[in-house]
């Protein structure tokens, strides 16, 4: 995994210090790539004083209007939260984050994503990732600054690049299968279960919930995608 492949993905930020903050700490550990979604503040001369000089991350960073886009082409999306959810999700260390992204080889994209300052991400965004990372914490002060939790998770990427794994590059057809490839598969699906009456119309999301869980843990490859895909099509084929 390379280093200029890891995006970190600010969501929604209210105060521009903390992007500027956030871009310090990325400079300090080779990160460079940063995605501002529907950010709430001016990047103007408070970011860039924040920044410390580490102005070409906020030069050179990305806007996007929501989550889906900015990540649309990363096959590993990696949440970061202070609460624990009702749904299971799996959960590392930022250590084992860390050991999971260098595991991977470099044809991918990987997302580290950071929510709001007041309300973290909502459920909605966190079902768009394959995996949680909670930082430990006080207990009873468990509350990061979001651009400390960058600092914490850049530095462990940082910290494991020294020893990465050695991954065989896949090759064709064994690409996995980017964020926007899982998102269509499962809107496809979605709307096949539909068509044939399988979804209770009062509660649908219950069961998609799952299944998202599901193929996100899968860790599909585009190959996968097109198989599936072609079932679903071939199913509403017969239907018709």
């Amino acid at each position: 995994m390379k280093l200029q492949n890891i995006r970190i993905v600010m969501v929604a930020t209210t105060h521009p210090g903390n992007v500027g903050a956030a871009a310090r700490a990325m400079h300090n550990m080779c990160i460079g790539r940063l995605a501002l979604v529907d950010p709430q503040c001016p990047i103007g001369d408070i970011a860039y004083a924040r920044a410390s000089g580490a102005n070409v991350i906020l030069d050179n960073r990305e806007t996007y209007a929501d989550l889906r886009s900015a990540i649309a082409d990363c096959s590993q999306v990696i949440a970061t939260t202070a609460r624990r959810r009702s749904l299971p999700w799996p959960e590392l260390t930022p250590q084992e984050m860390a050991e999971s992204v260098f595991a991977l080889d470099d044809s991918r994209q990987v997302a580290l994503v950071f929510g709001r300052e007041h309300s973290g991400l909502s459920n909605d965004e966190l079902q768009m990732c394959n995996q949680m990372v909670c930082i430990p914490t006080n207990p009873e002060f468990s509350s990061l600054n979001v651009a400390s939790a960058i600092q914490v998770m850049c530095y462990e990427i940082y910290r494991y690049q020294t020893t990465p794994y050695a991954v065989p590059a896949p090759s064709g057809q064994d690409l996995p299968a980017s964020s926007g490839e899982v998102e269509g598969y499962i809107e496809h699906l979605r709307q096949t279960l539909d068509d044939c009456g399988f979804l209770n119309p009062q509660q649908p999301e219950m069961i998609m919930q799952r299944l998202r869980r599901l193929y996100l843990r899968s860790e599909l490859t585009h190959n996968e995608i097109n198989i599936l895909r072609g079932i679903l099509s071939a199913f509403g084929k017969q239907r018709d």
